[in-house]
């Protein structure tokens, strides 16, 4: 079984959205109304290429991006909040055709949640099976989805989500769990936080755990922090996410993987394990 960590592209977002100020609404307000900007931040996906096929978790974000509307002006996050640089080039689809890879060979996406830097290069995979949870499903369909700042209206045609029901009971600390290879060893995970509907996929790669994440945090360092991000509508679901994953790494060397930390891919390549697996601290 093999890891790619795939960059589509760069986002930048505000310092305050990285690292929460606040609690609540108001904490959205101080991201928005932030005035300092991160550096660019890679946009990642991640392909397993696992013995039952190949699964794609997340799609990245689209080169569209750069088009006039892409981004609707009315809404106060897109206007005041991101940037992002995404070449044709750096999309999902044209960087597996790299790697020797087709879209086509893609069996399942997973998506951690479906905002657009997630989201974007859903066209590619229109004969894949496409999955999210049901409560992402749901809230970002529709109007609402769009006022919530997902960007349905680009969704292809001819998606149709399939809900990805977390039925298989506990995972360590993790209350649900759905095993998404008949071998047991990719599992997906609740992760809600940065949205209501997020999960994380946990990949059992021998001695150690890698682990998904989506935007759980945006560093590893926030979530060994506990800090929750500018834009999560929960504080404390986000907070009981990062405790479950910090309980879970802990107790198993575990490889996180978020995705927009400058440092994942290295972290997977280097295959670093969180400093806080008892292993770890035994090793020092």
């Amino acid at each position: 079984m093999k890891i790619h960590a795939i960059q589509t592209g760069s986002v930048a977002i505000k310092t305050r959205q990285r690292e929460g100020a606040g609690t609540g609404r108001r904490r959205f307000l101080n991201s928005l109304l932030d005035r300092e900007w991160t550096e660019p931040l890679p946009i990642y996906a991640f392909l397993i290429e696992h013995p039952e096929g190949l699964l794609l978790v997340d799609t990245g974000e689209t080169g569209r991006t750069a088009d006039p509307g892409y981004f609707p002006a009315w809404h106060p996050y897109f206007r005041l909040g991101v940037r992002e640089w995404v070449e044709p080039g750096e999309e999902i689809g044209p960087q597996l055709e790299r790697l020797g890879l087709s879209p086509r060979d893609v069996r399942r996406v997973i998506m951690t949640h479906l905002h657009t830097d997630h989201a974007g290069g859903l066209h590619h995979f229109p004969g894949s099976e496409v999955l999210a949870s049901p409560a992402e499903i749901a809230i970002a369909s529709g109007i609402m989805g769009r006022a919530r700042g997902y960007l349905n209206q680009h969704f292809p045609d001819w998606l149709r989500l399939r809900p990805l029901e977390l039925d298989d009971g506990p995972f360590g600390p993790f209350p649900a769990s759905k095993r998404l290879t008949a071998a047991g060893d990719v599992i997906a995970l609740p992760a809600a936080g940065h949205t209501p509907g997020q999960i994380a996929v946990a990949v059992l790669d021998g001695s150690a755990t890698i682990l998904i994440a989506g935007d759980s945090s945006y560093t590893q360092d926030t979530m060994l922090r506990g800090v929750v991000d500018g834009v999560a509508p929960n504080d404390g679901a986000a907070k009981a996410t990062l405790d479950r994953i910090k309980a879970y790494a802990s107790e198993t060397p575990t490889i996180y993987l978020p995705a927009h930390d400058p440092n994942t891919a290295q972290r997977l390549a280097s295959r670093d394990i969180v400093p806080l697996s008892r292993r770890t601290r035994a090793a020092a």
